[in-house]
């Protein structure tokens, strides 16, 4: 199960891709289809600063908050 970290309130557009960044701000990069070359574009949305904790997995939920969920690991 997920847990806010932050709110954000990010309002999503389709085609990009919306990840946290290794300074635990929100940011946007163009989605590749097809034959489109992308990539190296990414540029910061929302200013958060969220601390990230190893063994955690953070993303943008569907809210546009920044979440975090227990990575699995080493189960069979």
């Amino acid at each position: 199960m997920a847990e806010k970290v932050a709110r954000a309130g990010v309002r999503k557009e389709s085609g990009y891709l919306y990840f946290v960044d290794k300074d635990g701000d929100v940011s946007r990069a163009p989605m590749v289809r097809g034959g489109s070359r992308g990539g190296g574009n990414a540029e910061k949305v929302a200013s958060v600063g969220a601390r990230k904790e190893s063994g955690y997995l953070y993303f943008v939920d569907k809210d546009g908050d920044v979440s975090r969920a227990p990575m699995a690991r080493g189960r069979k």
